[in-house]
């Protein structure tokens, strides 16, 4: 059958059929368990988040499943250089904002406060709680985590932008990689050399790296239905892994009027931006995301951007200004159907199922 991949051996789920891990706020106990509790992988973004909030959902989602499901952190939590924020960097991208922040009628903010990264703290936490997988963005942590991670029995799931990247992470001995297409929803998670480098599709990459690595592959970005599923097993995929579909449900904690953009015709058009965090992202087109091309050296590195525009998002939302928003989305949005996580996952198994059984006759 088509769901008798390494990927469902490896990770111990019925349908190699994982739900992306959405940081910022937007993962939810109830996506999570939903999609493993169906036979999936379920994920669960926990880069923002202290110590403390981890392992309290952790706990939850414990309660929530007894089958396994994926923490992600990102190894590289910031692109703050050492000497720090200059204040001549943040005069400019004060300047370049000024007129967003006087249209919804609001000051600009003052300099954001020193970042102080959390991954070291966070990684103790998922040696602590021993989720099934724990998958990272953004690089790669020590080989002594790696270690520590297959001697607790903690599946490791790194992502890769790139060939390069993909054969850098099989060296560390990574158990699977995600084949991440720029066509995917959200940041992209290149490591080894800029994001707008690193912008190869999701089939193409996934070719790549079947040709050049043993690795078991996750393909990931413009997946959101089982045809897509059964092209990625075909060409070699172990398992897929699906963002936007699962983020437009109403069990991920997407603001209302975001899932709703999904389902709208403004998701036919996307674009990659780091207007809003300072690091590449894909979303919905906004018009502050079509003003910045070409000036993103004005902006503040990640993820003081996020800070500092925060305050406009926030007024840009009360009095809806939809079109200053980037709402995070893929370019498959436009294919979108359900808005139950249940329906989708169980769509995602009926759809493959079908596909591949029609192969046959």
């Amino acid at each position: 059958m088509w769901y008798n991949t390494r990927a469902k051996d490896l990770l111990g789920i019925e349908y190699p059929i994982l739900q992306g891990p959405f940081g910022g706020n937007l993962s939810t106990v109830e996506l999570t368990a939903t999609v493993s509790n169906l036979g999936g992988l379920g994920g669960y973004g926990a880069y923002t988040l202290s110590p403390q909030e981890i392992y309290q959902a952790d706990k939850q989602i414990k309660a929530a499943t007894n089958k396994p499901y994926n923490i992600n952190l990102w190894v590289s939590d910031h692109d703050i250089p050492e000497a720090g924020l200059t204040d001549e960097l943040f005069e400019q991208t004060k300047t370049l904002f000024k007129p967003y922040y006087e249209e919804v009628g609001i000051p600009l903010p003052e300099k954001p406060a020193p970042f102080q990264s959390r991954f070291e703290n966070q990684l103790q936490v998922i040696l602590d709680v021993k989720p099934k997988v724990f998958s990272f963005m953004f690089g790669v942590p020590s080989d002594d985590v790696l270690e520590q991670c297959r001697r607790l029995g903690i599946v490791t799931v790194g992502a890769a932008t790139t060939l390069d990247e993909a054969v850098f992470l099989e060296s560390k001995g990574v158990d699977m990689i995600i084949a991440s297409g720029f066509e995917a929803g959200g940041h992209r998670p290149s490591f080894l050399t800029n994001a707008e480098a690193s912008v190869t599709g999701t089939f193409v990459l996934l070719q790549l790296m079947r040709e050049k690595i043993k690795t078991p592959i996750i393909a990931a970005g413009g997946i959101a239905d089982g045809k897509g599923i059964a092209a990625a097993l075909t060409l070699g995929a172990d398992a897929a892994q699906i963002g936007t579909a699962f983020l437009a449900t109403d069990e991920s904690n997407a603001l209302p009027v975001h899932r709703e953009m999904l389902f709208s015709d403004a998701a036919k058009y996307t674009t990659l931006s780091r207007a809003y965090t300072g690091r590449l992202g894909r979303g919905i087109t906004s018009r502050i995301a079509k003003d910045i091309i070409g000036k993103e050296s004005n902006i503040l590195p990640f993820p003081l951007q996020t800070t500092f525009i925060s305050p406009l998002r926030k007024a840009a939302l009360d009095q809806q200004k939809w079109d200053m928003i980037l709402f995070w989305g893929g370019q498959i949005s436009p294919i979108l159907k359900h808005t139950k996580a249940k329906e989708l996952m169980m769509s995602l198994i009926e759809e493959t199922t079908a596909h591949f059984d029609g192969l046959k006759i």
